[in-house]
């Protein structure tokens, strides 16, 4: 990537995610557990899944059937509209709603406890330590942190009962291998997880 690009996309991250509000989590969370912590703004988690009683969306098989059929409509009116723009431009039509499976299991699955709290979240930070990990909402974080409301806890989950965590692979795993194939919100915060790791596993909690 080249420079100018890499500093385009450092200034469209700072533009969505305002400095401050990692700072903000990692002392919530610092003075919580008593340990070092990493703070990881997530990206977005629309993601799709992979598990018995569960749609593509997450939503559970046999409800909200009405919306489901709405929502159907809004998606193909819009993968209409994306593959006409696409034909006009020299493109080739695609599926822009796709969604990428990154929650996968077994029917009730252990993961599904954190994944059903993640879709009213507005602002997620993964918060991870030695001992223990978190999903912090700082709701929108285009605001000033001076203006946003104090963040909050949506999980949390210690050891034993933590899921294993793989950071160089993105991906919480629990006992029941069910998993999350967490995204991250673009390369800023690639490069932010990078400062603690050391291949091929090492992590260093108060950074390298």
């Amino acid at each position: 990537m080249s420079g100018f690009a890499e500093n385009a996309e450092r200034w469209s991250h700072e533009t969505q995610v305002r400095p401050g509000f990692r700072e903000r989590v990692e002392a919530l969370m610092r003075d919580r557990w008593h340990e070092p912590v990493i703070v990881l703004r997530l990206g977005d988690l629309d993601v799709g899944f992979a598990v018995p009683g569960r749609r593509l969306d997450g939503t559970v098989e046999g409800k909200r059937l009405v919306r489901r059929f709405f929502g159907n409509i809004l998606r193909g009116i819009g993968t209409a509209v994306f593959s006409v723009f696409a034909l006009a431009n020299g493109g080739t039509p695609g599926r822009p709603f796709q969604r990428d499976i990154r929650i996968t299991g077994p029917e009730n699955a252990m993961v599904l406890d954190l994944a059903d709290r993640l879709r009213s979240v507005k602002g997620p930070w993964l918060v991870c330590s030695p001992s223990c990990l978190a999903v912090v909402d700082t709701g929108t974080t285009f605001t000033d942190p001076a203006d946003a409301p104090p963040p909050s806890i949506v999980w949390e989950a210690r050891k034993p009962q933590a899921p294993a965590l793989h950071l160089r692979k993105s991906t919480l795993t629990w006992p029941d291998g069910s998993s999350f194939r967490f995204p991250l919100h673009g390369r800023p915060e690639e490069q932010h997880l990078r400062k603690y790791l050391e291949p091929p596993d090492t992590v260093h909690w108060n950074g390298r």
